[in-house]
């Protein structure tokens, strides 16, 4: 998805943080609590200490969630939060997504901006969110001891009640909520211990389970408002293009079809329903002018990459002296990895609904990054930011396909509705077809790397070059994360390569390709974890040693990145010998501030390759919810196990060949391996588990298809090879 961001500077960001602090009552570390507003659904009855809780007369407390629920157990997490330092029964908590309102819901991570990604939920609202409840639940003791006339200290609270033992007196949360809202909040309250956690660390039950396996929680795709019309675009063939003209007699012939209007991105058709919309754009004659589109192929742009990686790149590390350290080694050993691009596909395809008048603009939709959205969405309707609400629905994945520093959705949905002149809601879907071929993929790269080895087998230099696509050129976050020409995002997972090498150089060149591109679930780690962990297992191998006693030694000043190698090993049996016909590989990398390693067991039959088994070990600080992270790693897993064997979008002359599940295939259920997770204890603070179970597996199969074939897979995916037993 997304690394952490925004702000220009962390100068900035930390202006913005003091002028938070000193806002007023409720503010701890810099964390803006607020008063509850309005627009977050606040009723007279209820107690509404601040931004992120609410309590009813008959006791439900419901969460206000700033993040998106895109699958991940946002809402649970940050409920969980909540619900630990309130004392509340975990069955009477609800969640609620926040209104977008950068001022009281912003990513702490990022600065003055409300958004999801970068697996930054948990880790930017951990003390946050624990600070709301433990508000909360200072306030209604507040109540308790006033209405009792007892000292607040002898008042327990436990699953949604207060209690005093020497007189017996009792009341649940709603009972005291009336009073509990006339208090003045507490500038400071005290944070639990935590071995006295009671729900933090705990498999408790996910918040949206329910209403998702019931089939009632609500996705853009399902919103429904009176009037409202069903638009698609048909967008140019290649990327770049634009209308010259077009003809509509045919497609508003069709039954259904309401209107048909130019819009920046293309032609959009709107028609009472989905089919008929989609009919009509099939039945419409557009002429594009294609003279600035992007006309390469993709194996002609990886050329040029190959053609680029024989020169230097733009410096990003450089420890030593490696050239000169490779020159006098024992042994050299180079390699070179090819990575194509790849599409999001989340299960939910992009959509938005849009209902605009001539003073206010509505949008529904799984926003990843509502302060970019609403901003949009005032700029194509015309009007101020505040005139524009956004209403956070559950979305149906992403993998930071929702998160585009354009908001692609929300502007061409504002755009039609703006076309009409806003006489109908509007429902913007796009198809598979849509999604595959519309680009904002991970982009193309191709890395070379060489090392040298002395005659103990000890790696003396390390040569990285890595050629690709900037994600962030252009958008307004190049200022924060592309510094001296280095975009972040491209070398992520190298440049913090943890490995102790005495003689280290990464370069960078940076490519300029008409195809629009993004964050990937694991952004630059995509492609670094797998280039650097297959790298090193060919070194393991030239060294004659054992790959996980190699990472050991090289590992030696990162006691988290060893303590999951560690485990992992242990876990997966690493020594003993594996089962007939099996072999098994190893990696370990760190993303998002979480530490993972994998190990593969993996096998070929008739039906081709066969990854039976992942063992993962993973360090993200407290486990909020361990059953939330095990979700996510197995997800992860099988996400990247997905791409590395599948998945590659193609340009033939510009175009894109893939269309749908069909050519672009997915993990099919049959090939998901058995996972073992196992979470590493700790009392740091969380981090990230969104994406960090991507990164690894890639490489872990790479290294154990070799020990099984002797061969290395350096061009991404595996369909590509024919792997055979040696």
């Amino acid at each position: 998805m997304i690394p952490g961001f925004i702000v220009k500077t962390e100068a900035d960001r930390r202006q913005f943080l003091k002028g938070s602090a000193a806002a007023g009552a409720g503010l701890v570390i810099g964390f803006h609590l607020g008063r509850m507003p309005a627009s977050a659904g606040t009723a007279d009855s209820a107690f509404a200490p601040n931004a992120f809780v609410r309590i009813a007369p008959d006791s439900t407390v419901t969460v206000i969630a700033k993040h998106l629920e895109m699958g991940q157990g946002a809402y649970t997490g940050l409920a969980t939060l909540v619900a630990e330092e309130l004392d509340a029964d975990w069955e009477q908590v609800r969640v609620e997504s926040a209104p977008a309102d950068a001022t009281r819901y912003n990513n702490l991570q990022w600065g003055p901006t409300q958004g999801t990604g970068g697996s930054s939920a948990i880790a930017n609202s951990f003390k946050q969110m624990r600070q709301a409840g433990a508000t909360a639940r200072a306030l209604l003791v507040e109540a308790a001891a006033q209405d009792w006339g007892v000292a607040a200290a002898e008042i327990r609270v436990d699953k949604g009640r207060l209690s005093h033992k020497a007189s017996g007196k009792s009341a649940a949360f709603g009972d005291l909520a009336v009073k509990a809202a006339k208090l003045e909040p507490p500038k400071d309250v005290e944070l639990k211990d935590p071995k006295d956690f009671k729900l933090i660390g705990k498999d408790v039950r996910r918040t949206d389970s329910r209403a998702k396996s019931r089939g009632q929680a609500m996705f853009t795709i399902d919103m429904a408002l009176p009037g409202m019309l069903t638009a698609v675009i048909a967008r140019p063939p290649r990327f770049g293009g634009k209308v010259k003209s077009f003809d509509a007699s045919e497609a508003k012939a069709v039954k259904g079809v309401v209107d048909v209007v130019e819009v920046p991105r293309g032609v959009a058709v709107l028609a009472k329903g989905f089919w008929p919309a989609k009919l009509g754009r099939d039945a419409l004659e557009i002429e594009w002018d294609e003279t600035a589109a992007e006309t390469r192929s993709s194996d002609a742009i990886l050329a040029e990459y190959k053609a680029l990686a024989k020169t230097p790149g733009k410096t990003v590390r450089k420890e030593g002296d490696a050239a000169k350290a490779i020159a006098g080694a024992a042994k050299v050993v180079e390699a070179a990895y090819d990575f194509p691009f790849l599409a999001h596909a989340p299960m939910e395809t992009l959509d938005c609904v849009v209902k605009l008048s001539s003073d206010a603009c509505e949008v529904w939709s799984g926003s990843q990054l509502q302060t970019v959205d609403q901003a949009t969405a005032a700029a194509v309707a015309g009007l101020k930011p505040e005139q524009v609400k956004v209403h956070t629905l559950f979305a149906g994945g992403s993998f930071g396909r929702r998160a585009t520093p354009i908001a692609d959705m929300t502007a061409e949905a504002v755009s039609i509705a703006k076309a009409i002149g806003g006489r109908a809601p509007v429902k913007l879907i796009w198809t598979r077809e849509d999604d595959i071929q519309g680009g904002r993929y991970r982009p193309i790269y191709h890395h070379t790397l060489k090392a040298g080895l002395d005659a103990d087998g000890k790696v003396v230099g390390w040569q990285h070059r890595i050629v690709g696509q900037s994600i962030l050129a252009g958008t307004p976050f190049e200022p924060m994360l592309v510094k001296d020409g280095i975009d972040a995002t491209s070398v992520e997972g190298a440049q913090n390569l943890p490995y102790a090498i005495p003689n280290l150089e990464l370069d960078l060149h940076t490519t300029k390709v008409g195809v629009p591109v993004l964050w990937w679930r694991a952004v630059g780690s995509t492609h670094t974890a797998y280039s650097t962990e297959a790298f090193i297992d060919e070194l393991a191998e030239a060294a004659g040693q054992d790959p996980v006693a190699f990472r050991r030694a090289l590992l030696k000043d990162h006691p988290r990145h060893l303590g999951v190698l560690d485990l992992a090993a242990e876990k997966a049996g690493w020594g003993q010998k594996p089962p007939e016909g099996v072999a098994r590989g190893v990696a370990v990398h760190e993303s998002f501030k979480s530490y993972v390693a994998q190990i593969a067991d993996v096998r070929l039959t008739e039906d081709g390759l066969k990854v039976e088994r992942v063992v993962c070990a993973v360090d993200c600080g407290v486990a909020v919810n361990p059953d939330v992270i095990k979700a996510q790693m197995e997800g992860g897993i099988g996400f990247g196990l997905g791409a590395i064997l599948h998945d590659e979008i193609t340009l033939e002359d510009g175009r894109v060949e893939q269309s749908n599940f069909h050519d672009y295939v997915s993990l099919r259920i049959n090939e998901m391996p058995k996972v073992e997770v196992h979470i590493v204890p700790s009392d740091a603070d969380p981090t990230g588990v969104g994406e960090p179970g991507v990164p690894p597996i890639g490489p872990a199969v790479a290294n154990a298809v070799y020990r099984l074939t002797g061969k290395r897979i350096r061009a991404l995916p595996f369909a590509r090879h024919e792997l055979k037993e040696a």
